[in-house]
């Protein structure tokens, strides 16, 4: 199932918790109020004021692309780095499917000053076709997965939805 229809935002919550990405799809949102969503808001939109930010094509929005062309994700934390990749690697699918050729991402933690460079391959081409349909399965049911009790839990926005 090729489809490019989900935000980068979904993409991220899959790799973070399957749970938070069923509830966020249904408009169940509680990122407004938490405080590590607003830090994380403040250091995008205090970080690289030079470059023109949150650039909307289509469901992604990429949070600015340098003059080499390269498109960058800013990012508060690398602790759950893994998400962030993948939400990248989407970005650079998506600008594929859409015609857009040799694209390179950078996630950039201006807080650790640390970036990290993001390639989109083959192999994580054929992998999003599984992490789609797997997206849809998750999405279709009529009921959210189970709660997960990491220990990135207590941070998340949906802490108290899920657990008081």
């Amino acid at each position: 199932m090729d489809n490019i229809n989900f935000t980068g935002t979904q993409i991220n919550y899959y790799f973070v918790c399957k749970r938070k990405l069923w509830l966020f799809t249904r408009a169940i949102r509680f990122e407004d109020e938490n405080e590590y969503v607003q830090l994380g808001k403040l250091i995008d939109e205090s970080t690289y004021k030079r470059n023109k930010k949150q650039i909307e094509i289509g469901n992604i929005k990429i949070d600015f692309i340098d003059n080499k062309g390269v498109i960058h994700e800013i990012k508060k934390s690398n602790k759950i780095e893994k998400a962030h990749i993948y939400q990248l690697k989407y970005y650079i699918y998506f600008l594929n499917k859409m015609g857009v050729k040799n694209i390179i991402g950078e996630i950039d933690y201006p807080k650790l000053k640390q970036r990290q460079k993001v390639i989109l391959d083959a192999e994580d081409e054929m992998e999003f076709k599984a992490i789609f349909s797997d997206i849809h399965e998750i999405l279709d049911r009529k009921k959210p997965p189970a709660i997960i009790n990491k220990p990135y839990c207590k941070k998340c926005a949906y802490y108290e939805f899920c657990f008081v």
